[in-house]
């Protein structure tokens, strides 16, 4: 099935997001945070929101515009996500997001998808904004442009031990908790979907869940536990997580307020997120 290029630059519909401390503290949870992680899960605190639940009122917007280009929504994964924040979050309000897709590209084998969005507050201030890279597998091969290519933001310092490391295992059910915040693609839950598109081994854990971790894991490292002080993030998504697993998160601080990471799975010592950064304030 061809991918629809005419969706190109035409952004969708402005979508308000309402949410209460309850959606804030399911998130943070989704993501794996613990009672000594208070902040994020208590209303009597609150809560604080961990930064990357932009990624929430973003979600069902970008989706739309993944829905548009026409592809085969059982062949998509999410390739990368990058997410920029202009304030800090609220633990309760409305957040409107407008999302367009920037291109689709031709990888010969897949397809890729850039959607930048913004999300505003109720007084149209700007909270966040980011860029989601969607890949659809088999969609490729029509003749068109690959993506441009970026600078890299960061370089993992070579030879150089981490300033931290943060090691966390996920729950089996990680996943079926994490989909409740709104990605309820079945690929995550139900082993027969999940077999008849590739992974045999059973639902794999969100990306977005993984990146989640990731970012908890600078605020412990990083940041003395305050995940406000996050104020960027970044991260491929190059080999699929099984709920479960033991992700490792380490952090090189590269520059000022810059940190390099990488995020890999302990029991398969594998790398399965790569280009990975956060910015922070100091």
């Amino acid at each position: 099935m061809a991918l629809d290029l005419s969706t190109v630059d035409k952004p969708g519909t402005p979508t308000a997001f309402t949410y209460t401390w309850k959606d804030v503290a399911l998130y943070a949870l989704g993501i794996g945070a613990k009672k000594d992680e208070l902040d994020y899960v208590y209303e009597g605190r609150g809560p604080k929101v961990i930064p990357s639940f932009a990624v929430v009122p973003m979600f069902q917007p970008m989706f739309e515009m993944v829905a548009k280009t026409g592809g085969d929504l059982a062949m998509v994964v999410h390739g990368a996500q990058r997410v920029r924040l202009h304030g800090a979050l609220a633990p309760s309000g409305t957040i409107t997001t407008t999302a367009k897709i920037r291109g689709i590209y031709d990888m010969r084998k897949f397809a890729v998808v850039l959607i930048d969005a913004e999300g505003k507050d109720a007084s149209g201030k700007l909270l966040f904004d980011t860029t989601s890279q969607i890949i659809f597998r088999g969609e490729g091969g029509w003749g068109g442009e690959p993506p441009p290519k970026e600078e890299k933001f960061v370089e993992l310092p070579k030879g150089k031990p981490a300033d931290f490391r943060i090691e966390e295992t996920t729950s089996p059910e990680q996943a079926l908790l994490y989909r409740l915040s709104g990605d309820v693609n079945p690929l995550h839950a139900d082993p027969e979907f999940a077999a008849r598109v590739g992974f045999t081994q059973g639902p794999i854990l969100h990306g977005l869940c993984t990146y989640g971790y990731m970012v908890r894991h600078v605020a412990k490292g990083a940041c003395g536990g305050d995940a406000t002080k996050i104020t960027g993030f970044e991260g491929q998504f190059r080999r699929p997580v099984w709920p479960g697993d033991t992700l490792v998160t380490e952090g090189w601080k590269v520059a000022p307020g810059k940190i390099a990471l990488q995020v890999s799975v302990k029991e398969r010592n594998e790398n399965v997120m790569a280009g990975c950064w956060a910015t922070v304030l100091e």
